[in-house]
């Protein structure tokens, strides 16, 4: 998968309060960037605790479930768009099906 953008990950976990984001952010990159996900099984066959929102949103959780990465997947051009990187607090400020 291509993923856009690797940037948005970085200037997250090199915030102060979030350095301990960086390796569990670098290894689902890492991830997902070698993966040929088709469809939202694809998904669900790697990351169990994925949530679907609609919209083509996906939600990870990040380091045992203290971060919250939202991206938008477009399957047919192997897409993953970074929407979204926050903390639960965060996380229930935004619309995920929108953001």
């Amino acid at each position: 998968m291509r993923i856009l953008s690797r940037a948005t990950l970085r200037e997250f976990w090199e915030q102060a309060n979030y350095a301990d984001s960086e390796q569990p952010l670098m290894a689902w990159y890492d991830e997902a960037k070698h993966a040929n996900w088709q469809t939202p099984q694809d998904i669900k066959a790697l990351y169990r605790n994925a949530s679907f929102v609609g919209n083509n949103r996906v939600v990870f959780n990040i380091h045992g479930n203290k971060y919250r990465l939202i991206t938008a997947i477009n399957y047919k051009l192997s897409m993953v768009y970074i929407r979204f990187i926050g903390t639960h607090a965060d996380y229930d400020k935004v619309d995920a099906k929108t953001v």
